[in-house]
């Protein structure tokens, strides 16, 4: 296990800049500052979605997507750094085919509610798009591996089908944008 914190502050952040896992300081600003701290962000949000009564398949799974997110973190906190592979992307996909194949196609668009348990995993989707966003900036301008975008887009992908699953499972169901209501 590495370092353990003794003393929460360090005042080396006070100058604006914060220690990457190699070592080296980068502005708090910066594009993997921001990509590291949206995966955080996440993490914390699909950590909100478990403090709501879910499935015990579904709280096994998302405690096992919380701990790769850490993974992930770390990944993109330490420049070269591989912790995400393919085989946990593969995993993702799998989980989705699972949970996707017993809900109905959708015709429409559903907006993010469906009771408390569904409106949190429509929330942490929207944080995980957002740390895709940021993880694609800032693949434009350092190296990132593929395995990270690729996880981030599957990982929103399935939270927005365990969305539905947990609307329906709440018994709230899932609530249909009314396009044609003016």
């Amino acid at each position: 296990m590495g370092n353990r914190l003794s003393r929460i502050y360090t005042r080396t952040g006070d100058d604006g800049s914060t220690g990457l896992g190699d070592g080296s300081r980068v502005p708090k600003d910066s594009p993997r500052v921001e990509a590291y701290g949206t995966v955080d962000e996440a993490n914390s949000s699909i950590g909100l979605l478990l403090a709501a009564p879910v499935p015990d398949d579904v709280r096994e799974l998302l405690t096992t997507i919380q701990h790769q997110l850490f993974d992930l973190g770390g990944e993109l906190c330490i420049p070269g750094h591989a912790a995400i592979q393919d085989a946990d992307v593969d995993r993702l996909e799998a989980r989705l085919d699972h949970y996707n194949a017993s809900l109905p196609p959708l015709k429409d668009f559903i907006l993010p509610a469906g009771g408390e348990a569904a409106a949190r995993c429509h929330v942490a989707r929207t944080v995980v798009r957002r740390a895709e966003r940021a993880t694609v900036a800032l693949s434009r301008l350092e190296p990132v591996r593929p395995q990270a975008i690729r996880y981030l887009n599957r990982l929103s992908d399935l939270l927005f089908v365990l969305a539905r699953v947990l609307a329906r499972h709440d018994g709230h169901g899932e609530v249909l944008w009314q396009h044609q209501r003016r």
